[in-house]
């Protein structure tokens, strides 16, 4: 292997913390003329594992295509220090932060933030916070959430549906009414505690103010014959634009390869994502 061969690998490495370390991965851009940073945020729970293959697909197109790309898994999450008991939003949050002061050290260009599922509400908070430190940022949505309530519902069913199907006759209060209570409560292998629900229940996909000029990638995957963006897009994506943001919505054909662990692949996000970041580099994507 030579030394060009060598530098083009991705780069393992803990990120310290004041919560222990955080496991990262970067993928340094490869050509002369680095076109960018970008910043991955993974999704909640188990859709992390589920969306690992399509992830490292993608983060490897963009450093071929010249980007350095990070990815973080947040305190308590895959190889990460921590119980998911542990987690909180704020605490991700400021591994968010932290993983962003890391890559502006090591990488140039252009900041992309990149979430997938819940990860664009880090993202979105995140931006915000940029803002204010005068870095504008611009975002990459991969399936959006809409509100952080939305996916908090989304995975408390899965509770309820286990209790169904195992016949729980322990006369175990609802999910939402136990952390209501300050108790947490263990759903398809993840103790939530009332804090990390709080936080995500609390949290909106909502745009930063003074974008200056920034943009929005709003990318989904649809299995229908003529891929569609989902109704619920509509009102985010109007609001992303009267605040000024530059939006560019579409929707690609492709399984929904974060619900299951599995070979899915869905190749037209991947050029999707290249084609649209290569537009604001004026770079044509590989």
């Amino acid at each position: 292997m030579n030394l060009s061969e060598r530098a083009a690998l991705p780069q393992a490495f803990f990120l310290p913390t004041g919560s222990g370390q955080r496991f990262c991965l970067f993928h340094p851009a490869q050509g002369a003329a680095p076109q960018g940073r970008v910043l991955y945020l993974h999704p909640f729970a188990e859709e992390l594992n589920s969306t690992r293959r399509m992830v490292a697909q993608q983060a490897r197109a963009l450093a071929r295509a010249g980007y350095g790309v990070l990815q973080i898994d947040l305190l308590g999450c895959g190889d990460s220090a921590g119980d998911f008991a542990d987690a909180t939003w704020p605490a991700w949050l400021s591994d968010a932060q932290l993983a962003h002061r890391w890559l502006a050290e090591h990488g140039s260009g252009p900041l992309w933030l990149w979430g997938m599922r819940a990860g664009t509400l880090l993202a979105a908070q995140l931006a915000s916070l940029l803002q204010n430190e005068s870095e504008p940022a611009h975002l990459l949505f991969w399936q959006p959430v809409a509100s952080g309530q939305q996916m908090l519902q989304q995975f408390l069913r899965l509770r309820t549906a286990s209790q169904w199907l195992g016949a729980n006759n322990t006369r175990e209060p609802p999910p939402a009414q136990a952390l209501a209570q300050g108790q947490p409560v263990d759903i398809a292998g993840y103790t939530l505690s009332p804090a990390l629900a709080q936080g995500l229940g609390d949290a909106r996909l909502q745009p930063p103010a003074l974008p200056q000029a920034a943009r929005l990638v709003w990318l989904e995957v649809s299995q229908q014959e003529t891929p569609t963006l989902s109704p619920a897009a509509d009102k985010p994506l109007a609001t992303w634009r009267a605040a000024g943001w530059q939006v560019q919505a579409q929707a690609v054909s492709g399984p929904a390869f974060w619900q299951t662990v599995g070979p899915d692949e869905a190749p037209a996000l991947i050029r999707a994502t290249l084609a649209a970041v290569a537009t604001l580099s004026g770079t044509p994507p590989p």
